[in-house]
């Protein structure tokens, strides 16, 4: 006889009655809260058994607000019907507590829960990239990715609508029904519960996933916007084949390796509207193939200072995309949403030509940046760098020597002009503005050209003040030159 079969506990349900269940067989050792076990009698029961029986008092409250507090689900439909599974048993949404376990002494050591077939499903994770859903023989309609979002939405909207929130929402703890693309979520004593009087916060939350604002928050602080937060990155790494909203290619050599969470922190997001300082877009993305209402729900979501969208806002706009979703006529997996055209087909050309261009040089390596191989050794590149170095140490002092000299110049032109005022005021007003505008498109050109060979004109700014600094002193110039205040009372009287 094994030790599941000895154990007997009375199941309370939210409408008060009870009867007393046996455990049968440990089908799951389950995760950090309990193990998991059939039912004898209950065929479509598993009973969660926690480990720890010390939180009694608190996970009893938690059961009983999560008993009185149900989520209202709508039926799961597929091609305008309900939707059954293979066996002829009902689809089940929520793996939601169905009645509170208690022992003898009248400790609360777990729940009743519907039983989830995850034979016919996967995780989330599996979804998000080609050669896993490959390996798995995942369906590759990017359409089916389309349905996933959808189908979580609306499960994260009815949650919301009940006060419930995941919190720690991420794609392994979601499991998707590989023929249908509906979803099931489990663990969801782990949620942040509603009840009559107050709220029974998230025990757990993970990077990669936190809102920036909640970095330095406890998961009882987090609430709505954490999981706002984490759906819009699940649904960009969905439609985005896996690509992390945070994660891109630094802009510079040297800057500091963050991690996906520093970047959240920083609001480094490199597909939005304004571009990011810190990395730019992962080269394989398809972003800029998006929808722009789509762009904007994550710019909503992911910019500092803008309001995210809901659940049930990204419920709206994704029902509204698979209305208007265009089939490829290249590939039948692949769909697109404007005239652009196929993303998917876009990215798939750039990465076999890359692929193909890393084959040839493999082959056939012979230079490296117009270096011979045999030349290259660490001393020799050490070198190399060292006079790079020093080089650029050289022509950065003489840029700001020229710069001291140049403001200097234009500075004091009203000075150095000054003895000749009498012939300049002869030649008229309008032949010296004349002057100042040939002047100034010659130092519009150099400066142009000086930006392709000194590192310090690089800067944005610093062009276009040295340019306007100039024409703002060759103005002052012409005012002192022809006392032009003076005439002009002159002209008025």
């Amino acid at each position: 006889m094994t030790e599941t079969t000895e154990q007997r506990y009375n199941a309370i349900y939210g409408d008060r009655t009870w009867e007393q269940i046996v455990l049968g067989e440990m089908i799951n050792k389950g995760g950090a809260a309990g193990r998991i076990y059939r039912v004898n009698g209950h065929p479509d029961l598993v009973a969660k058994i926690f480990h720890n029986l010390s939180k009694s008092s608190t996970n009893r409250e938690k059961l009983q607000a999560m008993l009185l507090n149900r989520p209202s689900f709508s039926p799961a439909m597929k091609d305008g019907k309900q939707f059954i599974m293979a066996d002829g048993s009902n689809y089940i949404q929520i793996a939601w507590p169905e009645a509170l376990l208690e022992n003898d002494s009248g400790f609360c050591v777990g729940y009743l829960m519907p039983l989830i077939d995850l034979s016919q499903a996967a995780s989330l994770d599996h979804f998000m990239q080609k050669a896993i859903r490959q390996k798995l023989k995942l369906s590759e309609k990017y359409e089916h990715r389309l349905q996933i979002a959808y189908n979580l939405c609306t499960m994260v909207a009815a949650l919301h609508e009940k006060g419930h929130y995941i919190i720690d929402l991420k794609p392994s703890n979601v499991y998707v029904y590989k023929q249908s693309m509906l979803i099931t979520l489990l663990d969801c004593d782990g949620f942040s519960i509603r009840g009559e009087k107050e709220r029974y916060p998230a025990e757990f939350v993970s990077e990669e996933y936190i809102y920036p604002e909640g970095m330095n928050e406890s998961c009882d602080q987090m609430g709505e916007e954490q999981d706002k937060f984490a759906l819009a990155v699940i649904l960009f790494k969905l439609l985005n084949n896996g690509i992390h909203p945070f994660s891109g290619v630094p802009r510079k050599q040297g800057l500091p390796n963050l991690t996906i969470q520093e970047r959240i922190a920083a609001y480094h997001y490199p597909y939005g509207t304004w571009a990011d300082l810190y990395q730019a877009p992962h080269p394989y993305s398809i972003h800029d193939y998006f929808h722009k209402d789509t762009l904007d729900l994550f710019d909503r979501a992911f910019v500092k200072g803008m309001k995210r969208p809901s659940a049930a806002e990204w419920e709206q706009h994704l029902r509204w995309l698979l209305q208007n979703i265009r089939p490829c006529k290249k590939n039948p997996n692949h769909a697109y949403f404007t005239s652009k055209g196929c993303g998917l087909c876009s990215i798939e050309a750039k990465f076999k030509s890359d692929m193909e261009e890393k084959r040839i040089l493999r082959q056939t390596p012979k230079t490296i940046r117009g270096v011979e191989i045999e030349n290259i050794s660490p001393e020799k590149t050490a070198a190399e760098e060292k006079l790079k170095h020093q080089h650029l140490v050289r022509l950065n002092h003489f840029t700001v020597l020229g710069i001291v000299l140049y403001t200097l110049f234009f500075g004091m032109l009203h000075m150095f002009l000054k003895p000749f005022s009498s012939a300049l005021h002869d030649i008229g007003i309008g032949i010296q503005v004349i002057i100042i505008i040939a002047i100034s498109y010659g130092l519009h050109q150099l400066i142009k050209k000086l930006k392709q060979k000194l590192p310090l004109f690089q800067l944005a700014p610093l062009p276009i003040i040295l340019e306007i600094y100039a024409i703002v002193c060759l103005l002052i110039t012409l005012i002192s030159i022809n006392h032009l205040p003076l005439e002009i009372v002159m002209l008025a009287s």
